[in-house]
């Protein structure tokens, strides 16, 4: 297995400050994204959904649970028996204790999917799995959101009675948000995929192999 060459503390630190400009380059990058994703319009959304919930049926503006903004992330349904291996990784870096801060923060975290609530009750007691799991089975939710089979993270503002679309992402918008990859990008390996530009010599499988 090769390994990042070895040099001087001097030599070290200088390459360091090197990649520091460019990190704080892409962390002001983000931060001006992050200001127009707040300016971004946003659009009336159906409140007329049912979704199946250990608690009984809730409409879409139940989910908020009296706050104003929602997260809805967006859990592939691959049959009965079948799981998202990518969905499961990012369920699995959902910590409850981050969900206490959104909560404080006015935000609601719900996971959906058009799985029958059976089929996703029996997974989440599998997986150890404690967070808001609710199904959209028998709905339109999931192609009205855009998702069609697949997964998105959709972010929802609620005004009294009416409810908004403001924001969605899929694939590496949200694979940005799991904490396991934040760490791992900060690795001198990184993620060992294959995807990723890495030295020749370096540890690398399949993304989901």
């Amino acid at each position: 297995m090769q390994k990042p060459p070895v040099v001087s503390a001097q030599d070290w630190q200088q390459a360091r400050d090197e990649l520091l400009k460019a990190e704080k380059e892409a962390t002001r990058a983000l931060d001006a994204i992050a200001a127009r994703r707040r300016r971004l319009p946003m659009v009336q959304f159906s409140t007329e959904y049912v979704f199946d919930t250990p608690d009984g049926p809730k409409t879409l503006l139940e989910l908020f649970e009296g706050r104003t903004q929602l997260a809805v992330y967006q859990f592939m349904d691959n049959g009965p028996d079948h799981y998202c291996p990518g969905c499961t990784g990012f369920t699995n870096n959902v910590p409850a204790t981050a969900l206490a801060g959104l909560n404080d923060a006015g935000v609601t975290w719900v996971t959906v999917s058009n799985m029958p609530l059976a089929q996703i009750e029996a997974y989440k007691a599998k997986m150890g799995w404690t967070l808001p799991f609710v199904s959209s089975h028998g709905t339109s939710f999931t192609d009205d959101c855009g998702a069609g089979r697949g997964f998105m993270l959709s972010v929802f503002l609620r005004d009294g009675d009416r409810v908004y679309r403001t924001y969605s992402t899929t694939a590496r918008g949200v694979d940005r948000l799991v904490f396991a990859n934040s760490i791992l990008d900060l690795m001198p390996y990184g993620r060992q995929q294959d995807w990723e530009d890495s030295p020749d010599g370096w540890p690398q499988h399949p993304t989901y192999g």
